[in-house]
C-alpha cells in the first residue's frame, strides 16, 4: 500500500515538542511509517527552525537538539524544491508555502490546529485535518 503524503505545519511540531501527551507527539513519534510520509522544502524547514529556535525558552531541548530534531525529519521526508508561487491565496505567506508544497508533493494532507487557516485548498485536492484526525485515518487511535 502506497502511504499517504503529508505536511506538517509548524504548530504540529511545536506542539509534540512541548507536550510528550498529546497527539501530536503521537503522530511525530510514528516516523518514519509505512502508513504515512513527510514533505518538505527548504522553506517550510526553515520557517519550522526559526519557529523553534524562537521558542527554545518554551521547549525542553536546547538549541543544537532542535537542529538535530530537523535534521531527523529531513533525513526521513520526502523533499521538495518549489519553483511556483501562487502568492497571496492565503491570509498567512506562511501558509502559502505549505500550500504550493502540498500540490507539488501531492500530498493528501494537511496536518494542522489552523484549519481555518486553509479555508478554500480543498479545490487543490488537499484535505486539511489536525493530528487527532489523521491518527484515526491512519488507525492509530
Amino acid at each position: 500500500m502506497k502511504p499517504i503524503q503529508i505536511i506538517l505545519d509548524t504548530n504540529i511540531l511545536y506542539s509534540a515538542l512541548r507536550s510528550r501527551n498529546g497527539a501530536s507527539f503521537l503522530l511525530l513519534s510514528l516516523l518514519p511509517s509505512e502508513k504515512f510520509a513527510l514533505n518538505v522544502s527548504i522553506p517550510l524547514i526553515l520557517g519550522y527552525e526559526d519557529v523553534l529556535k524562537r521558542s527554545v525558552s518554551e521547549l525542553n531541548f536546547d538549541l543544537e537538539e532542535i537542529d538535530e530534531i530537523l535534521n531527523n525529519l529531513c533525513a526521513m521526508a520526502n523533499r521538495h524544491d518549489v519553483f511556483y508561487l501562487w502568492r497571496p491565496l492565503l491570509r498567512d505567506p506562511g501558509d502559502d508555502l505549505i500550500l504550493e508544497l502540498a500540490v507539488k508533493a501531492n500530498c493528501n494532507y494537511i496536518v494542522t490546529y489552523n484549519k481555518q487557516d486553509f479555508t478554500g485548498v480543498d479545490t487543490f485536492g488537499v484535505k486539511i485535518v489536525n493530528a487527532r484526525e489523521f491518527l484515526h485515518i491512519i488507525g492509530e487511535l
